[in-house]
């Protein structure tokens, strides 16, 4: 940025000698007058042209294209120079502000709707970059341009220089008083731009319930409305803005006709000449371009602003679950994956009844463990705090004997292998969705992956088999094909533990059984937390753990609760009654 700052101040500099060239030409060459000897000197070769008025004329031209041309070409490179700079620092903010957002709290995230995240990652985060210009590059040149025309008026005739700054201290206050309105305007629009892209986003990616209720005219018209009352927050931003301009439009001309008038006379009566009142009309009207500038800049630096309040709000939120000092750093392959939730209990944020009460249970190395229970017991919190997306509110969770707060997070998460009944895959290939498992993975190893998840015979029958693009969200596959993806997915991940809520809720009763077979030998040797409905998936589970309204009723083999007259019991008789 020095580079561009300084050959922007050297650029503007000689952006101002082209006014005391003209005066030269009007008060000696048009007199036919002789030039100064010290500017001849600076040209040259210059001694030897014959000093007619045309060839002195010919001097004055030579050094007006001459500088007009290095000017260009050093304010093309500073303005180059500033240009990478902005870029660099708008690619590094958007970084920073999607990292920052894509760690935070689980809860945090899931407030930020897709459309409302993408406005305020891609124009909030990028547009803190162009603070560049509106704070550095653009009124640094206006100054350096406004410091050099006040000297030379300065020179030329102090009075007249009293005149142009006397504007001054009423520009100051009509703008001290337009920044103070406009800037939570601006912070009101990119608000509204935000919830508007937001439900864009809703609308088109819930489309198909938006048609199955006939409900596409009144999300139209919601859009409709809601960029309606953008625009009619955007129409009076802008008469805010017009508004000073105009003042100053009138304003300026006033002031320059009012110095006109007074340099004529001083021109009338000799006081100076014609050369210095043309002289100093050109630099008040440079003296005018840069408080323009300012004005302008003021106007981007307002939304702008309002951008990075936005990101500020965004960076200031605490990231999720940081690191304790210290902080183990664990490999796969020296971890034997006993686990015990020793007195858990967990709120969520905003929650007023608790999701989770003193759950306790021991998790042998390799072992299954099913978690049952009526909807809302507890299952899905229970495998989330095992995946630590939360940390319990009390009590703890151990992996071989140790707190996994005190391991880092990223090296425990690289432990885990997720299927959800809700599945989420990316717009792209079936190869990278598969392959999003585990880094560097082989064709071998993701056709390995598909078979465990019996998902080879529907991804040979795609059109271009594991290169075939699934759409967004994978809608072009079924709900059972965007099952067994994930599956595979979690299968080429080859984790320490494996936690499956609902994974084989979209399947029929063939592809299931087929993927309980991959399952059952993805699962020797790991640790494994299961959510299932159907009971008699989960009849051979090590350990059965029954949730009720957070709580643990019962654990134990399906033999032994069976034997019981429990809920676990109730359950596999009320699901064996609901089959007959």
């Amino acid at each position: 940025m020095a580079i561009a700052l300084g050959t922007l101040t050297i650029a503007t500099i000689l952006a101002l000698v082209p006014p005391v060239v003209t005066k030269f030409a009007v008060d000696q060459v048009f007199n036919g007058e002789p030039l100064p000897e010290s500017l001849i000197r600076l040209v040259p070769g210059s001694q030897n042209i014959p000093k007619t008025p045309v060839d002195q004329l010919l001097i004055l031209v030579g050094i007006v294209v001459v500088v007009s041309v290095l000017s260009t070409l050093l304010g093309i490179t500073g303005r180059w120079k500033a240009t990478q700079t902005v870029k660099r620092l708008q690619s590094s903010m958007r970084h920073e502000a999607f990292d920052h957002a894509s760690r935070l709290p689980l809860h945090k995230v899931q407030e930020l709707t897709s459309g409302g995240a993408t406005s305020l990652i891609r124009e909030d985060a990028g547009g803190v970059a162009d603070l560049i210009f509106a704070m550095v590059y653009n009124p640094w040149r206006a100054i350096i341009q406004l410091l050099g025309s006040l000297a030379v008026l300065a020179f030329v005739d102090w009075r007249l220089l009293v005149g142009a700054v006397a504007l001054f201290p009423l520009i100051w206050y009509t703008h001290r008083t337009w920044i103070g309105r406009i800037r939570p305007m601006y912070r009101d629009i990119r608000m509204q731009r935000q919830e508007i892209d937001s439900h864009a986003t809703e609308s088109f990616g819930g489309m198909r319930v938006v048609r199955g209720f006939a409900r596409r005219r009144s999300e139209s018209s919601r859009y409709v409305t809601g960029n309606h009352v953008m625009l009619r927050k955007e129409i009076y931003v802008w008469w805010w803005a017009r508004g000073v301009e105009l003042a100053w439009s009138l304003l300026l001309p006033m002031a320059s006709a009012a110095l006109l008038w007074f340099g004529g006379r001083q021109v009338i009566e000799g006081t100076i000449t014609t050369g210095d009142l043309v002289m100093f009309l050109a630099y008040l009207a440079m003296l005018f371009g840069p408080i323009e500038t300012l004005a302008n800049s003021a106007t981007m630096f307002q939304t702008n602003l309002a951008g990075l309040d936005r990101v500020l709000d965004l960076v200031e939120e605490p990231r999720e679950m940081p690191d304790v000092e210290g902080a183990l750093e664990i490999d796969s392959s020296d971890v034997e994956g006993r686990m015990r939730l020793e007195d858990i209990s967990f709120n969520y944020p905003d929650a007023d009844m608790p999701a989770l009460q003193s759950v306790s249970f021991d998790v042998e190395p390799g072992s299954l463990v099913a978690l049952v229970g009526r909807s809302g017991a507890g299952k899905t919190t229970c495998c989330n705090l095992v995946a630590r997306f939360y940390d319990p509110t009390a009590g703890r969770i151990l992996l071989d004997g140790e707190d996994i707060r005190n391991i880092s997070l990223d090296s425990y998460r690289r432990l885990l292998g997720i299927v959800e009944q809700d599945v989420f895959l990316f717009d792209g290939t079936v190869r990278s969705n598969i392959g999003y498992g585990r880094r560097g993975s082989t064709d071998a190893d993701i056709h390995r992956a598909a078979e465990l998840a019996a998902a080879d015979d529907f991804i040979a029958a795609l059109p271009n088999g594991l290169d075939t693009v699934i759409g967004e969200r994978g809608f072009k596959l079924s709900g059972g094909q965007r099952q067994r993806l994930a599956i595979a997915r979690a299968i080429l991940a080859d984790p320490r533990i494996l936690i499956l809520d609902e994974a084989t809720s979209n399947l029929d009763t063939e592809s299931e059984k087929k993927i309980q077979q991959g399952l059952t030998e993805l699962m020797r040797g790991r640790t494994s937390f299961v959510i299932a409905h159907r009971l008699s998936t989960i009849m051979h589970a090590d350990l059965i753990v029954v949730l009720g309204e957070g709580r643990v009723i019962e654990t134990g083999r399906h033999e032994e609760l069976m034997q019981t007259s429990g809920a676990y019991r109730k359950m596999v008789v009320l699901q064996s009654e609901n089959k007959e």
